[in-house]
Order: structure tokens, then sequence, then C-alpha cells
């Protein structure tokens, strides 16, 4: 028989087996009280932890790393300023600045063996040293190096020949780093690195002197004005040395071993200065232990940061909409279409989502076309049969105006109220939008960031859908939130997001893909053309007018206020109406029109009234007119491959053959070639995204610094996509384990979390 003794202050302390069948944790214990009844009352209470106190040996590893660089050997002031603009202001910055690639320069080889196409290190003698020119009148410094074993030409094409003649005396000696190339007949290496000897000084000498340099695989780092690889190899072996080991590491042991991962300290000091890996090929893929470990321990902590942003978004409390469909029928009986089964899914995940008391964080990617629009207008109606207000935001002016234009007319039909709020509304219209957003009667609002201004009030806000979210950055979302209790927040993109990407800037969200088009679409013929065959083109668009058809013809805006642009778009229309196309109706679609001018110029279009419409980028999303069958993209090469995607899926909606052509000046760069290339050889938006993604790169791709992809300073997303996934599945294993990280031993992880990435991911309550 268990005996439990009632303490003075009415606490009791329970023997571990019987606390642990009550589902306490150690230390926890119960409050006894008795009610009116007699009966006796027990109340749990957690274990106030002690604040942790900083051990003196914590306090030194972070006053270490720390350290300003100008107290490091050998860095003065300008120097410390100098990488201070390369972001390297402490020592710590310092250890994580990684070298972009490695050189192999453990052995120095004969002149004749130089192997062409890799850079090698080589010693010799000047025996010859002038300026030359060539025969298109281009100048250059030219010098013969020899040794034993030959000779070979060193160059230079942006030099100071005072400098240049001091420098390279006849008979000086030294030792060389530099690419071996072959132009012609004769092997060349232009802009040399070099280490001089002194008179009579042996190589051996020099070797010893500079061990970050010489006699090893050695870093090249990413450099910035008025920094040189040997000063900065030079520093970072001072500060390797000396301050590696103050780096925390708090991977937990066992995660360590099953990924076959090396303590942080040393996979630093070996990515910086690799002993145990000599093969140059595996060193430079990055495909090594020590660089692996660093990558994993970028993305575990990130995405225990998104695990714990998705755990936290269950846990609150949320709104339990019931589904009446008080709306969505009659708007289903209404449209002259019927739902793809994949709408159909993502609108029962959405709708199982907005069912529960918690707050839903759901990502809908869709490719161009296949109707997202549609799915988030079914989804706000379910929250206005509730009795909610819903916020819409799109990223720009044109867009919102877009979904207002296609949402309001079904919305009218069925007396749902919608308001457009954007910067551009003033005086008594502004006013008034905001006086119904705040009584109630707009339940609907579409805008832009203006939706999320201090001064808009809203009545009872239940669901925020965020249009393109890649670019807004993930404060606007979490602002937004806090314009209701806790509302559901729906986030649509059209840009196919590689699932890479997508893990890493959505990791929070739970992901529904409308992964159908809509029946009868079909696949659009893209070509490239240039300039010198416009006439072909527009003999195509003549054509497709002729059979009844009509055309898109699109112009570029960068910027919403390039009047110059917006003027070439205008006289682009007038040139094709009174020179090319004088016998047909052409119309002109800009960003600049009045809402109700666009809607004009969309309804003589849609009714083809209009033949050939000029238009910017304004008919990137939402506009649908089946019987447009031809668009050409002027200066194609000014687009994003996304982009360009999106614009081309404004054809090909109906079930006649579609045709878009991509004309560009022909003075295209290799990269340009190459990605208006991906667009002729596919229709697949994600196959399009993924070659976006590794021409652009992830931070183009998505626009903007602020679209919320985080700075990595190691991985990169899509190269190390396996290890993002491993370390996603690790991180999320241990919160569900241990919800919100609570646990004394994983302290340290969850202060290393709140250091990195708290900020950046609101994570303010994990500190």
């Amino acid at each position: 028989m268990t005996i439990i003794k009632l303490k003075e202050n009415l606490s009791l302390d329970l023997p571990a087996d019987l606390a642990e069948k009550l589902g306490l944790s150690p230390g926890d214990s119960l409050t006894a009280d008795v009610d009116q009844e007699g009966r006796l009352l027990l109340t749990p209470v957690p274990a106030v932890a002690e604040p942790p106190q900083a051990s003196l040996k914590e306090a030194i590893t972070k006053k270490n790393l720390a350290t300003s660089m100008q107290f490091i050997k050998g860095i003065g002031p300008k120097l410390a300023e100098t990488l201070a603009r390369k972001g390297i202001n402490t020592v710590e910055d310092a250890l994580y600045l990684l070298p972009n690639r490695y050189e192999d320069r453990s052995t120095i080889v004969p002149i004749a063996r130089l192997a062409l196409g890799s850079t090698q290190v080589f010693q010799g003698e000047v025996a010859a040293a002038e300026p030359q020119t060539t025969k298109g009148g281009r100048r250059y410094f030219e010098v013969l190096l020899k040794d034993t074993s030959g000779v070979i030409h060193l160059k230079w094409f942006n030099f100071n020949p005072v400098f240049m003649k001091r420098t390279w005396r006849i008979g000086r000696r030294g030792i060389f780093t530099g690419h071996v190339g072959q132009y012609g007949l004769q092997r060349e290496v232009h802009h040399p690195e070099v280490e001089w000897l002194a008179d009579g000084e042996e190589i051996a000498a020099v070797l010893s002197r500079d061990t970050a340099s010489f006699g090893r695989i050695v870093p090249v780092y990413p450099l910035t004005e008025g920094l040189s690889q040997k000063i900065m190899r030079k520093v970072l072996k001072e500060v390797v040395e000396r301050f590696v080991g103050f780096i925390s590491d708090h991977l937990p042991p066992d995660l360590r071993h099953r990924h076959k991962l090396l303590p942080i300290p040393d996979a630093l000091a070996e990515v910086h200065f690799p002993e145990s890996v000599t093969d140059i090929t595996v060193l430079n893929r990055g495909d090594f232990q020590a660089h692996r470990t660093l990558v994993f321990d970028e993305f575990f902590y990130l995405e225990l940061g998104m695990a714990l942003k998705r755990q936290g978004v269950v846990i609150e409390e949320g709104i339990g909409f019931s589904v009446t469909h008080k709306y969505t029928k009659p708007l289903l009986q209404m449209l002259p279409f019927q739902l793809t089964t994949a709408q159909r899914r993502v609108l029962t995940e959405i709708k199982e989502d907005m069912m529960t008391p918690h707050p839903m964080h759901r990502l809908v990617q869709g490719d161009v076309g296949s109707g997202k629009t549609l799915v988030a207008l079914m989804a706000a109606l379910v929250a206005v049969e509730n009795g909610y207000q819903v916020a819409i935001m799109a990223p720009t002016e044109i867009l919102a105006e877009q979904h207002f234009l296609n949402i309001h007319r079904w919305c009218e039909l069925l007396g749902v109220s919608v308001v457009l709020l954007t910067s551009s509304f003033k005086g008594k219209a502004r006013t008034a939008a905001l006086a119904s957003i705040a009584d109630g009667s707009a339940q609907i609002v579409i805008g832009t960031h203006a939706v999320i201004q201090d001064k808009v009030e809203f009545h009872r806000l239940g669901m925020g859908i965020v249009d393109e979210q890649h670019r807004f950055g993930v404060l606007q979302r979490g602002i937004l939130r806090k314009k209701g209790e806790n509302p559901d927040i729906l986030v649509m993109t059209a840009t196919p997001i590689p699932r890479t990407l997508a893990m890493t800037v959505f990791g929070d969200l739970s992901l529904s893909v409308i992964d159908e088009l809509p029946p009868g679409r079909t696949p659009i013929e893209t070509r490239l053309v240039f300039e010198s065959r416009r006439s072909q083109v527009y003999a195509a668009i003549r054509e497709e007018v002729n059979n009844g058809r009509q055309a898109y013809l699109i112009y570029p805006l960068v910027e919403e206020t390039e009047k110059s642009e917006l003027k070439a778009a205008s006289q682009m229309a007038e040139h094709l109406q009174n020179d090319i196309f004088p016998d047909l109706k052409v119309g002109l679609l800009h960003g600049r029109m009045k809402p109700e001018e666009k809607e004009a110029v969309m309804r003589s279009f849609k009714a083809q009234e209009t033949e050939i419409l000029v238009a910017t980028t304004v008919i990137e999303v939402g506009i649908d007119v089946p019987n447009a069958t031809i668009m050409v993209i002027e200066h194609a090469e000014r687009f994003g491959l996304s982009q360009l995607h999106q614009l081309r899926g404004r054809v090909g909606r109906g079930s006649a053959k579609s045709k878009c052509f991509l004309l560009t000046s022909g003075r295209l760069s290799e990269d340009g070639e190459k990605r208006l290339r991906v667009m002729e050889s596919t229709n697949d938006g994600f196959r399009i995204a993924e070659a976006d993604l590794e021409i652009r790169g992830p931070g183009d791709f998505l626009g903007t610094r602020q679209a919320g992809l985080p700075d990595f300073r190691v991985a990169n997303i899509l190269r190390d996509g396996r290890i993002l996934e491993e370390a996603r599945k690790e991180a999320f294993t241990l919160v569900e384990q241990d919800p919100g990280l609570k646990q004394p031993h994983h302290a340290a992880i969850r202060e290393e979390l709140a250091r990195r990435w708290g900020g950046r991911l609101e994570l303010a309550g994990v500190a």
C-alpha cells in the first residue's frame, strides 16, 4: 500500500511511478483542496525551472566568438573595414565565410607537364617581359617564363606598364599559380598569382613561409575589393587555429552518429583547410563529410523552427467553421463548367482544415490556369457563410484589381459584398472602404499590402488569403493574422515552386497541389524567334485572326512607373493598328488605366470586338479568353521563366491549338538563350521552375531577399536537397517527441535556435 502525506502548504509529493501514471513530469507536484461537498480536488503544478545560469565557460566562448576582427593578429583598422564590407565583423563571421572552391597546390609542377584546363602551381624565371598589342589594337602585357623543362606565356589585359616593367624584371624567380589555357598553338596563364623568391632563396624556404598557400590543397574564398586570396587565407588560418574550438555543437549525439556527422568545430576546420580529403573533384562538389555536417547543421535548425511554427499553429485556438453551402452551392450551379478532380480534392483539404478549431495554414500551389482563384473564392464563401470577413492580399495593384474584377462579378449575383482597397485609394473612396470594413458590411476585402496597414480595422476577420506568397515576407503574413483572432490563412502561388524550395520557405504550411488543368486545355507550341523574322510572326497572327481567333502581343513593363516602357506599348499598339493590321481592331491594356477602363477593354476582347490586344504584364494572372490562340512576347529575354510561363498561360485555354512566340533581338547571352530554349521544350511549370531556379539562383527566383528565404551560410537548396529532407525529418521527429523542446537536455538546442532564427521565423516564444 502506498501512503502519501499532505504537506503543510497543502501540496503532495508523489512517488515517481504514480506521478508517471498521472502524466506528471519530474519535479511536478499536486496541490490539494476540498470542495463544498467535501471532495478532495487535486491540481497538477508544473515544476518551475530555474533559469539556466550561463557557465563561465559559455560566457568566455560567446565573448571569444564575438571578438572584433580588428583585434586579430595582422589586421589593422583599414583591413578590418574592408572585411566589414564583406560582412565579416567578428571571429564567428570569419569562421563561416567558407571557401568557394579549392586548388591543389600540394606539388610544384614542371612547366612542360602543366595540364590544360586546371589550376596549378609552377616555378620559373622571367625570360622576357614587354607590353604588346593585338591586331585589333588591344594592349596587353606578356611575360615569357622558363624552367629547365620548358616555357609558358603569362598575360595581363589590365595593367600599369611602369609597374609591370619594374616588377617583372628579367632573371627574377618566383612561384606562380594560375589556370592553364591554350590559345592558338601556345599555352598561356592569365593574371597568375605570384610569390617572389629573394636573391639566392630556396623554393623550400618560401613554401614553409606560407603554409596556408602552398604545399597543400588551399581554399579559394569569395573576395571584395581590396582583399586578395593570400590575405584571406592568412587571416582565416589565424582565426581557425585560435577560435574554431569555441564554436558550440548541440546536435544530439545519436543524430550525429546516424548521419555520420563530425563535431561542428572539426567540420569547420576541415572545410577551411582540408587534411583528410585530397580529391579536388570531391572537395569542389561539396561532397565530403565536413561539408555535409555543416549543411545538415544549418538545415536542421531551420527545419526545427519550421516544426515549432507548425506545432504552434496546431496548438493555438482558432475558428471551427461549419460548411452550410449557403453560397458555395449556388456558385457551383452558376459556373459554366465543372470543377476538376484536383480542385475538388484541394477544396476538401481546405474545408477539413477550416472545420478544425485550430488556425489553418495551407499553401495551394497550382500551375497557370489550374483554377486556384475559384478554389480560394469557394473557401472565402465558407467563411462568409459563418458570418466572418475575408481579406484577400495580392502583391500589386494590378493583381488586386484583377481579383476584384473576377470575384465581385460572381459575388454580386450571390448577394455578397466585395470591397477593393489599395494604396491609390484616397479621400472619400478610402474613408468609405475603411468604414465598410470596420462595420462588417464589407464581407470580402481585396487589396494590396494596404489591407494590413494600422488604420484598417476588421469587424470580424475569419480568413486571410495571400496570393503569390513568394512576393510577400513572412512578417506580412504574421501581421495579417493579427488583424483577427487567429484567422485561417490560405496562401496561393501560381509560380510552381520546386519541392526543396517549398520546404525551405513554406515549411510551416500544409501543402495542397492543384495538379490538373481544366478539360479541353491543349499544350501550347512555343518558339523562340529573332527580330529578323518579325514579318513571319505577323503573318502567323493574321492567319489565326482569319480563322476567327484572337491574339495577345505582350510588351514588358519592368516597373509600373516606367513611362518610357508604357509609351513603347502604346506606340506598338498604334503602329500595329495603322501600319500592320489597319483592317483589324487593335486594343491596348496597361497598368495605369482605371479599373473601369481595363474592364471595358477586356469586355471588348472577350466579346471578340477586338482581334489583337497589346498589353503589358497586367494580363499575367487571371484573364481567361478561350478564343485567344496566339501570343507574341516582345523582349522575351527580359522576363524570368516563371513569368513567361504565367504569360503563356493566357492562351491555350480552349480546345484550339495555340502558339506562343518569344521575340528577342538576337543579342542573347548563353544563359539567356538557354532559359528561353527551356520554354520551347516544355509546358510543365515545375520543370520550368526547376530550370529557372538552377539558372537564376533562389534569391532571384523568389524576387527579393525579403521574400522570407533564409540566408544560408553553407547550404545550397539546389545541391543539398537530399540533406534538407534528412534534416527536416529529424527536426520534425524531435519536436514530435518533445513539443516545444521543453526537456532540460534540449535547452541548449532551444537557445541556439532562438539565436539563429528567432527573429526571422517569428519564434519569439522559443527563447
